[in-house]
């Protein structure tokens, strides 16, 4: 028997029947009273907004100024009310046939799990913050961390943004960000140096707004896994309203697409659709 299966086997297993050690949160029916994180749920919960109490929950920490940011941070930069936007338009194909709100909202908010553009982008960008600023602080030049991590990853995570050379969400998340006192910390200025240095070289990549948003988690030393866990409904604001205008249309009209714009080169047969 291998040390893992010793390790999860019947006497391992036989600790947790019937049995949750936590210090995170439970709820003590008959008594009133819920825990989260040693605090008393019910008594403070009149206190927090919900982006507070989210990231107390995540982080163990209070901060209302930053969860005032975070909540920007879904408005500014993920709650465009557009179905032709990726997670959007899974909200409004559930919509247009008529699927319960929730269903939809799910389905949009689990394409948002994409790892090529989607919330995994953002965990790996403030990876990338902490590691270019612990190597440059030991001596190691800009220029090759990013040399580097194209060689190893093909992009940089942070930076590029397809259909637009500039990023409009970038000034009025970074305004707000200063006015409640955050946006000029050392990830902030390392993102604007690395996007200097792309605006001058070869390179076809600039600075989005997911690079600003992780060197703002970076700036408050939040790690990479509990600022995915604060952007996961960061989408919510933006699939709403486009699954509601999908459900409010003659059902199945969002974007239909008409046969002769399919262009077809495989076997040509007849297909009788009385048939099917």
């Amino acid at each position: 028997m291998t040390k893992e299966k010793e390790l999860y086997g019947p006497e391992f297993l036989e600790q947790f029947e019937d049995n949750w050690e936590t210090d995170m949160g439970a709820a003590i029916i008959g008594k009133e009273r819920v825990v989260l994180r040693g605090v008393d749920f019910l008594s403070g919960c009149n206190k927090r907004s919900w982006a507070e109490h989210l990231f107390f929950a995540i982080t163990g920490e209070e901060n209302k100024e930053f969860s005032r940011l975070i909540e920007a941070m879904w408005v500014t930069v993920t709650s465009f009310p557009d179905p032709r936007l990726w997670v959007n338009r899974v909200a409004a194909l559930g919509g247009t046939v008529r699927t319960t709100g929730s269903l939809a909202a799910n389905a949009a908010s689990a394409l948002g799990e994409a790892n090529a553009y989607g919330i995994r982008v953002g965990r790996r960008a403030v990876d990338l913050m902490y590691r270019f600023k612990e190597k440059l602080d030991a001596g190691a030049e800009l220029e090759d961390l990013i040399k580097q991590d194209l060689r190893n990853y093909k992009a940089l995570s942070g930076f590029g943004r397809p259909l637009a050379s500039k990023d409009e969400r970038i000034e009025p998340l970074l305004s707000f960000a200063r006015s409640l006192g955050y946006g000029n910390g050392p990830h902030v200025k390392l993102i604007f140096d690395i996007d200097d240095y792309f605006q001058n070289s070869r390179y076809p990549f600039q600075m989005n707004a997911g690079a600003l948003m992780a060197a703002l988690f970076a700036d408050q030393g939040i790690s990479a896994e509990d600022a995915y866990y604060l952007v996961i409904h960061c989408f919510m604001a933006g699939i709403y309203p486009c699954y509601i205008d999908a459900k409010n249309k003659p059902e199945g009209v969002f974007f239909p697409l008409s046969a002769s714009r399919i262009k077809y080169s495989g076997v040509h047969t007849r297909r009788n659709w009385r048939d099917i």
